[in-house]
């Protein structure tokens, strides 16, 4: 599978991008005290084909669920069920959907109703990272150089990144090449060249970066029980900036037939 996409292939990734973020940014207002996660999982299911798209994880090695819904401690691939989400939570809302055979790939970690002041910080910093990820996703540039940012700045911000689950080139299949860490690593040292899309994902947790596997199989969570938070976008490398696929930009009228 070639890492390089067509002009015919972005096309399609831009919209499947802009559905992914128009998704989650109805998930955003969805989200409040008192919904379960069942009913955010089933509410993005609706709004998947609202927009002629479909979950890109629901059935991605038989997991269960259209969305990732991660609370509090959990990092990632949270699993939706009858819990009911209180005032105060941070919940991490991955939403992966598949338009025309192509996938667009975002999160966002939200705060349920309000939150505390370490809770935002860990957001806002999280966040951060995320876009100085995106800063170094430039043509001639290495895997490095993204995963270099966001550790910097994550640890001097007194936080650890997750080294156990990581970014990735995101394009027909959910995880193509390469991997993208946010930590330096160099085995993941791939040049990035014009025409590879790449999902930059931040998992940072409060404490420690170990994390374990619940008995789902699926959710994972800080070994310590401190907070995590998660942001992602599919980002296209350009001859000039990075180019954020997943933002939520583009009208129905003008979507790729």
């Amino acid at each position: 599978m070639s890492l390089i996409k067509t002009e015919r292939e972005l096309e399609i990734m831009r919209v499947a991008g802009s559905i992914a973020a128009e998704v989650l940014e109805e998930l955003a207002v969805f989200v409040r005290p008192g919904v379960t996660t069942r009913q955010v999982d089933e509410f993005a299911a609706e709004q998947m084909k609202k927009r002629g798209a479909k979950s890109a994880f629901l059935g991605y090695r038989k997991f269960p669920c259209h969305t990732c819904l991660s609370v509090n401690d959990e990092v990632v691939h949270g699993i939706a069920n009858d819990r009911q989400l209180r005032f105060g939570d941070i919940v991490s809302v991955d939403c992966g959907v598949t338009y025309k055979g192509y996938i667009g790939d975002t999160a966002t970690t939200l705060a349920v109703g309000g939150c505390g002041v370490a809770a935002q910080r860990l957001m806002d910093v999280t966040q951060q990272a995320l876009q100085k990820g995106i800063d170094q996703a430039m043509a001639g540039n290495r895997v490095t150089d993204i995963s270099r940012a966001v550790q910097k700045f994550v640890e001097g911000n007194g936080y650890s990144v997750v080294r156990e689950f990581v970014g990735h080139g995101v394009g027909r299949a959910v995880h193509e090449e390469p991997q993208v860490p946010n930590f330096v690593d160099a085995s993941s040292n791939q040049k990035l060249r014009p025409g590879m899309t790449i999902a930059i994902e931040p998992m940072v947790n409060v404490g420690r970066p170990d994390v374990k596997i619940l008995k789902d199989g699926w959710t994972v969570v800080t070994q310590d029980g401190s907070l995590s938070a998660h942001f992602e976008h599919t980002v296209l490398i350009t001859d000039g900036e990075p180019e954020i696929l997943t933002c939520a930009r583009m009208p129905s009228a003008l979507k790729v037939a």
